[in-house]
């Protein structure tokens, strides 16, 4: 029984995959393009197509797939394509596995920690209600179209991750090369919380969720030790061996070099407790940011 997995060659999905196959399981990639391999199978959801065969009779399915928030600037046009790569996938993908026979036992669908909006210093767990702005709406309609496969009986989890820390891409792709040359700096007043999550950590969470029946709806992947921004920066610049700029960079230099995604994505806290996640046993391997930094870089 196969695993299928949507945004495959993603930073996440594409260490999930690795697990996966090193535990022995099956999986079947879906891609956007003519499938090159068996373990490949077509869909183009902007087009409503999908290889339903190949869902049918499936473990589990993953769906990663959407547009890099942090792709480049948002313009109105980019905007749209952030939710219609998210919400239209969903719709497709669950109106595919409520037509199955054989449907999965599992849906683990992606999401984040914006859901909550800015949430300043609060502690705050799955029980948390939705919070605004554009990315918060997003999630929320992201969400929706996943949940509805509880409607054909199939157990859904949205997984609302942090800040994914990885050598291989993520946030740290972006801010290592600029605190290698010492011009790292907090953002803004630095004083808001992000949520950070180890790849490493984030693999064996999904793992974990599958396994474990007794876990749906909304699920915070994110380490339970959330750190402000002037922290992450001290910390990682340590970790690098490298001194940090003493001036943090303003937010109306932020919004002026950025946009939206900095008023959205950088600038907003996130205070995060992964409270299902450690209700149902999870132990995560990284704990504190220092270790978890010395052990990605």
């Amino acid at each position: 029984m196969a695993i299928i997995v949507t945004g495959s060659s993603g930073l996440l999905g594409s260490a999930l995959v690795r697990a996966l196959r090193d535990d022995g399981r099956e999986v079947v990639r879906l891609v956007r393009r003519e499938p090159r391999a068996a373990d490949e199978a077509f869909w183009q959801p902007s087009r409503q197509e999908i290889d339903q065969a190949a869902l049918e009779g499936a473990e589990a399915v993953v769906h990663l797939a959407g547009a890099s928030i942090g792709g480049r600037r948002w313009s109105e046009a980019y905007k749209r394509e952030l939710l219609t790569s998210r919400v239209q996938s969903t719709r497709v993908l669950v109106e595919a596995i409520a037509g199955l026979s054989g449907k999965p036992e599992v849906l683990l669908s992606a999401s984040g920690v914006d859901f909550y909006g800015d949430t300043g210093d609060r502690v705050i767990d799955e029980s948390q209600g939705k919070g605004t702005g554009f990315l918060s709406d997003m999630c929320e309609q992201w969400e929706g179209e996943a949940l509805r496969a509880g409607e054909a009986g199939v157990r859904t989890v949205v997984m609302r991750s942090g800040l994914v820390l990885s050598r291989e891409g993520g946030v740290l792709e972006r801010v290592v090369p600029i605190f290698r040359i010492g011009l790292g700096a907090p953002l803004g007043s630095g004083k808001q919380y992000w949520s950070w999550i180890t790849v490493d950590d984030w693999v064996r969470a999904a793992v974990h969720v599958l396994k474990n029946r007794d876990i749906t709806g909304p699920v915070n992947f994110t380490s339970p030790s959330p750190v402000t921004n002037a922290e992450f920066t001290r910390t990682l610049g340590k970790a690098l061996r490298k001194g940090t700029m003493p001036i943090p960079v303003p937010a109306f230099a932020l919004s002026a070099g950025l946009g939206e995604f900095a008023r959205e994505a950088l600038l907003p806290g996130h205070r995060i407790q992964p409270k299902k996640l450690l209700d149902s046993g999870y132990g995560f391997a990284h704990t504190r940011l220092d270790e978890a930094l010395s052990a990605v870089l």
